[in-house]
């Protein structure tokens, strides 16, 4: 019997209606363990270069890890991986919530969604039980008006995930949303898109069944021991969320400003999850499935231009891209953008970096009054705010062009508009300034999404200058401006750790909760889920066959080294601001980096890398 798992995943012809299950074996399991390294796994064998994202021979893979539905501290996450329609290559983002739990309850591992319904649809899965029935009278529904109904009809124990108008437009930053108003999502690259462009409004689950575990006594009492440790070193996290270190980041030259022309925010206070909590404008904190640390943010507005609801409150990144790169210092304002982007099923990050990318490009006079019906677009305007991303979501007026994603739009516009799009392989910028440290530069050139501050979660280590090493590499004190192979090894080190956590689907704040005690932690509580005695450096290995996989995905889909790169703005000091004149030079780390991975010049995984890593069945 294999722990941990159901060892059998779901797969949905949506061209037929027809499902089935499908076994999944237990070395397939131990070589790329769940989440992000299984569900790049049936990518790579099921799509490639001709892949067509928004046509019916993509897939779109919801993947649970052994961690999921066992109790155990931050381990209740679940992975979506898809061909990316924002940068035609691999497509991934993670989630918090109760779905992933839930959808293990119904005695499967994930699932696979293939081909395309001919009329909107809505999928249930109950137990063994797979429904598949029209959903015309959900398709133009926001995503909270989804939530309600499904409580309606199906009651509160079952979870479900939906887009909202920006998927069914096939807005190319779409998003899957989940948890009604509390609003949590996997939320980059398009994965709402994909959903949309399969006509599947929505997917809800509702099962009965518990996943066995190796050791459940010795489970038992880790989780109350790594539970207590990670909530008594979270206080702040809790108290005031992901936005309680804005201040911090914003003087550390971190914070993306003015669509990251500038580099100070004197009121950058203003919209910190500080003043979030001391306001009042937090209700109370959310907590996703086997949380410890409940760093989500319930808020209210009572009353005035930006009144609303109990609902999820604006995460860090969110404060960031609706906030500061926009020239806001309103959280209401900030809160009225973030509800927008819930409701219709877009990503804020990718969102606010579209508004801003059209506020610059309003400023320099590409987009004229006339193209947008005698409108303004102006820095910090909270009603111009509320109509682009109205006008995102469905498509409207300049929205079309900004639909497509900053890449795209600065393409379509001409001239120098693509000078305003701030993105690496068209992922734009989440809210972390390479500037600030060479690791954030390194790790946004070489994700293998696109910009992506969770690919190794580094940019704490940047800002204080040093790392415990998290059990995995030994502690040391950082440079933040160096470019040589304490960056590169600093970076290939937390890009492994963060793919086996998004494989095993662990929150990556357990990391930095935990600090040095971290790999003990997971290590021990996976060893009595699954019976496995995994060390560091299966670990590590394991992390490193999940990057080269992804990686050979990107190389599939034509990724070189010239792909490596920073946007132009990036090449550019800031004139104030914590990081000085200090500019990433990444073309000179590449070549250690490549090396140390046994890539080629062109980074291109060697053939000896993928025999060693036992994905000699890869060509590229």
């Amino acid at each position: 019997m294999t722990y941990g798992y159901w060892g059998k995943i779901l797969r949905i012809n949506l061209n037929t209606g027809h499902s089935v299950f499908e076994t999944i074996s237990e070395d397939t399991m131990r070589k790329y363990i769940g989440g992000s390294g299984l569900g790049a796994k049936f990518l790579i064998e099921e799509t490639g270069p001709d892949t067509d994202p928004l046509g019916p021979d993509n897939i779109l893979i919801v993947m649970t890890g052994p961690f999921t539905g066992t109790r155990a501290p931050n381990g209740g996450r679940y992975q979506v991986t898809t061909k990316s329609p924002l940068t035609g290559s691999l497509g991934e983002a993670n989630s918090g919530g109760t779905f992933g739990t839930k959808l293990k309850y119904t005695g499967i591992d994930g699932l696979i969604l293939a081909g395309k319904a001919d009329t909107p649809v809505h999928i249930l899965i109950i137990d063994d039980d797979v429904i598949i029935s029209d959903a015309s009278d959900l398709w133009g529904k926001n995503t909270f008006e989804i939530a309600d109904i499904m409580d309606e009809r199906y009651g509160k124990k079952q979870e479900t995930i939906c887009i909202g108008p920006a998927g069914e437009n096939m807005v190319k930053f779409a998003c899957i949303m989940g948890e009604g108003r509390d609003a949590r999502t996997p939320g980059r690259t398009g994965t709402g898109a994909v959903m949309g462009s399969k006509n599947v409004k929505a997917i809800t689950v509702l099962g009965t069944k518990q996943p066995q575990t190796a050791h459940p006594e010795e489970l038992r009492k880790a989780i109350v021991k790594w539970s207590k440790t990670l909530a008594q070193n979270s206080p702040g996290m809790r108290k005031y969320g992901t936005g309680e270190a804005v201040e911090f980041i914003e003087a550390c030259g971190d914070l993306p400003i003015q669509n990251w022309r500038s580099g100070k925010m004197p009121t950058c206070g203003q919209i910190s999850g500080i003043t979030m909590t001391e306001s009042g404008l937090l209700k109370k904190s959310y907590s996703c499935a086997q949380c410890t640390i409940g760093c989500g943010r319930v808020v209210e507005i009572k009353e005035g231009p930006y009144a609303c609801e109990p609902q999820g409150g604006p995460e860090y990144e969110t404060i960031g891209m609706l906030g500061s790169n926009l020239m806001v210092d309103d959280l209401e304002v900030i809160q009225m953008g973030n509800s927008i982007c819930n409701k219709m099923g877009m990503d804020t990050i990718s969102a606010g970096a579209a508004v801003a990318f059209a506020m610059e490009a309003f400023e320099t006079g590409i987009i004229t009054e006339e193209q947008i019906n005698g409108r303004k677009i102006r820095w910090g305007n909270a009603e111009d705010i509320r109509w682009l991303l109205n006008a995102i979501a469905t498509r409207e007026s300049i929205g079309d062009t900004l639909a497509e994603g900053t890449k795209k739009a600065g393409m379509i516009l001409g001239g120098i508009a693509p000078e305003f799009s701030v993105d690496v392989k068209g992922l734009e910028f989440p809210a972390h300034d390479p500037r600030a440290g060479s690791t954030i530069a390194l790790q946004y050139a070489t994700s293998t999404r696109g910009a992506c501050h969770c690919n190794a979660n580094t940019h704490p280590i940047a800002l204080t200058r040093q790392t415990s090493g998290h059990g995995f590499m030994p502690p040391q004190k950082y440079d933040p401006y160096d470019f040589g192979e304490d960056t590169v090894n600093l970076t290939i080190n937390y890009q492994d750790a963060n793919a086996m956590m998004d494989s095993m689907t662990i929150c990556k704040f357990a990391m930095y909760s935990l600090d040095m005690d971290f790999l003990e932690a997971y290590l021990s509580l996976f060893r009595f889920i699954c019976g496995w005695n995994m060390d560091r450096d299966e670990f590590m290995v394991t992390g490193k066959r999940i990057v080269t996989l992804k990686r050979a995905y990107q190389v599939k889909c034509g990724v070189t080294r010239k792909d490596d790169r920073l946007p132009p703005r990036m090449t550019r000091r800031r004139k104030d601001g914590g990081m000085g004149d200090h500019v990433p030079k990444v073309e000179p780390m590449l070549d250690l980096y490549y090396e140390a991975r046994g890539w080629d010049l062109y980074g291109r995984p060697t053939k000896k890398t993928l025999e060693e890593l036992s994905l000699e069945w890869i060509t590229i």
